[in-house]
């Protein structure tokens, strides 16, 4: 299954809530929040918010208890660990952050299942206060996308992975999101190409306003148990696939060499010249 490339959204998609809100939300500083959000960009609240919790005296060791605890349904785990059994490779693309994701994932002990990690940046700094940044600096310059918040085009990273893929041969890629912002990377994906978007939210409803516009085959989902069977089974109908393909190539091949050595002993042997 070395030909296929699952990415996967985090919120709301590997687990079951938005981890932003989440942590927020179980660390007391919800009212807080609401009242800055419409005064700032998403990623500058939530550094902003981290700044507030430290200053309460809440500990980074605060905060991975928090996410510890995050909901996720029980078929994600065993999902994301028989496709990275199977041989394909898994990669992340989230609007959350670096810290939140990869301690949940090492907390459920899948970290080691994703290649790749393409999300805003989180980190500790020396004052033991976690640090989260946008993944595109748009007080720079300006992605260019209009689907997309300024922080993040996940169909920019999307053409990236594609241009890389383009070096290794005929891959195929799964992609699984929820959100408004996984709809312009979906519209990237190619005929080959597998979209599942999680029904009834926005992904779901920006797709089926006019799904021709997605060349990838669209393949619905309501939660982890439907995500475990519509990826399993994506995965071995494409692995099945692939493999026919190579035989076909194989038995072609094979029937040229026996073809060419009968001609071969048919044919009269060539004199060699003196010039």
């Amino acid at each position: 299954m070395s030909g296929i490339v699952v990415i996967f959204d985090f919120d709301k998609t590997i687990i079951d809530c938005d981890s932003d809100n989440f942590v927020v939300d179980e660390l007391g500083a919800t009212d807080l929040f609401n009242q800055l959000l419409p005064t700032m960009p998403w990623n500058s609240l939530m550094d902003r918010m981290m700044k507030e919790l430290h200053s309460q005296g809440k500990t980074i060791e605060d905060i991975v208890e928090v996410l510890k605890r995050i909901p996720i349904h029980p078929r994600v785990v065993p999902a994301i660990k028989s496709a990275h059994a199977l041989g394909c490779e898994l990669r992340i693309v989230s609007d959350a952050n670096l810290f939140f994701i990869e301690t949940i994932l090492e907390h459920l002990g899948i970290r080691d299942c994703f290649s790749e990690i393409n999300t805003n940046p989180g980190f500790v700094d020396e004052e033991r206060r976690l640090r989260i940044f946008p993944f595109h600096d748009f007080t720079k310059c300006s992605h260019g996308c209009d689907l997309c918040p300024p922080n993040m085009c996940k169909g920019v990273v999307i053409e990236r992975i594609q241009a890389s893929l383009s070096k290794e041969g005929n891959k195929k890629i799964i992609y699984l999101g929820d959100g408004s912002g996984d709809y312009c990377p979906s519209l990237k994906l190619s005929e080959g190409d597998h979209v599942m978007p999680r029904k009834n939210f926005p992904l779901w409803d920006l797709i089926i306003r006019n799904p021709m516009l997605i060349k990838a085959k669209i393949h619905e989902w309501t939660d982890g148990e439907e995500i475990e069977q519509i990826l399993l089974r994506l995965v071995n109908t494409i692995g099945s696939t692939n493999n026919n393909n190579s035989a076909q190539l194989l038995s072609a091949d094979c029937k040229l060499q026996t073809i060419s050595a009968a001609a071969h002993e048919t044919l009269p042997q060539v004199l060699s010249v003196t010039q």
